[in-house]
């Protein structure tokens, strides 16, 4: 069965190519019938010229040349037919179609090399793209994960948006970030900073100072590569999230980043944060930074997004009503939920984003044993608890 799939999959184009090629060859019949039945003043050969530019527009030059001298031949026929073969008028029909059949073929072989070109150069690129923004694995501890990324150019699976996940010693740390500007030119300094936190996620025990380290990072990029007439234009704006294994007090830092849903059965909540400045404005110590923290529960599901989402807009101007809408499939797994965004996204903003947007969905499936003892001021609002400083608590 597998190889009768695996030769049909071969027939199907040549079959297609070939029902194709009875549109050239029937005018080439029709216009030589008609040439043929009208009176002898009237020359309808220039036409056939139509055939082979027909054939390079689905197939490649062999094709076309064979066309084109099936042209040539239906000219050299009429011109026998009406006895008038050698003549000035037949002469020059017959060389102007064979030398405007040999340049549409050599244009079709010159498309062919371009094509496969591109098409060589688009497989590098993906290749490359998909090595800078590893997709995340569907499970991370008792994390139930789904990622999606939807680039605003065309030729570009990524650009300026940009997510990671790390396993730590304890639970996971995830980034979620959005770097100035869109598409392909953001790619360098996403780069950065993913290559930045993949080995700072391991070298830092808090998130205030995973956060300062990034920015250090960033700084240090700006300053070599940052042109001077965009200096103080380059930022990124970061969420850092770290989910413990054993504890469903989750901690997150964000750097001018938007807060993520919490979404629980039939509801969508806004996590408060308290953000700090996007990275790449020169605040490097820990102490600029504020650890939130707040609830994570088994059956929680976290939803992190990029501002490419919930500044999207359609024909009409208004913004995409993005908590209204998550909150319809609280009850889908991580993939679902990012599935059905994804189609109501696209379908509110007709098609086409205007920038990068990119969406991490997080659900914890495993219960943690114990509650750990919380380190800092706890505030109590609105269901949510915040960590604001490193400062022990009251006794």
């Amino acid at each position: 069965m597998a190889v009768r799939q695996r030769f049909a999959g071969l027939r199907q184009p040549w079959t297609l190519r070939h029902a194709l090629l009875v549109i050239p060859v029937g005018i080439i019949a029709v216009i030589t019938v008609v040439d043929l039945l009208v009176p002898a003043d009237v020359h309808l050969g220039p036409l056939l010229v139509i055939a082979p530019a027909i054939t390079a527009y689905f197939t490649g030059p062999r094709l076309t040349a064979a066309a084109g001298v099936l042209a040539v031949g239906a000219q050299v026929y009429i011109g026998w037919h009406r006895g008038a073969l050698l003549s000035r008028n037949i002469i020059v029909q017959i060389i102007a179609l064979a030398v405007l059949s040999t340049l549409i073929a050599i244009f079709c072989v010159i498309r062919e090399r371009h094509r496969r070109e591109l098409a060589q150069v688009r497989s590098v690129a993906e290749a490359a793209q998909h090595v800078l923004l590893w997709p995340l694995p569907d499970r991370i501890g008792p994390l139930q994960v789904a990622c999606l990324y939807l680039a605003a150019e065309d030729e570009a699976q990524i650009g300026g948006d940009l997510y990671a996940a790390t396993r730590t010693e304890h639970g996971t740390r995830v980034m979620i970030g959005d770097v100035r500007g869109k598409g392909l030119s953001a790619i360098g300094e996403a780069a950065l900073l993913l290559g930045a936190f993949r080995e700072a996620a391991h070298q830092h025990t808090t998130l205030p100072a995973l956060a300062a380290g990034l920015e250090t990072s960033v700084g240090r990029y700006l300053a070599d590569f940052e042109p001077a007439e965009e200096a103080g234009e380059r930022f990124a704006t970061t969420l850092l999230l770290e989910v413990p294994d054993e504890d469903s007090i989750t901690r997150m830092t964000s750097c001018g980043h938007p807060p993520p849903l919490l979404l629980r059965p039939g509801e969508a909540v806004t996590v408060p944060v308290h953000p700090a400045p996007p990275l790449g404005v020169g605040r490097s110590e820990p102490t600029d930074f504020t650890s939130d923290v707040f609830s994570f529960e088994p059956g929680d599901t976290l939803l992190l997004y990029t501002d490419g989402v919930v500044e999207a807009r359609d024909q009409a101007g208004r913004f995409y009503p993005f908590t209204e809408r998550a909150a319809q499939w609280t009850d889908h797994s991580p993939a679902a939920l990012l599935h059905h965004i994804r189609r109501d996204l696209l379908a509110h903003v007709g098609g086409r984003l205007a920038d990068d947007a990119a969406l991490i969905a997080i659900r914890r499936t495993a219960a943690p044993p114990h509650r750990g003892r919380q380190h800092g001021r706890v505030v109590h609002s609105d269901g949510f608890r915040h960590h604001s400083g490193n400062r022990p608590p009251p006794r």
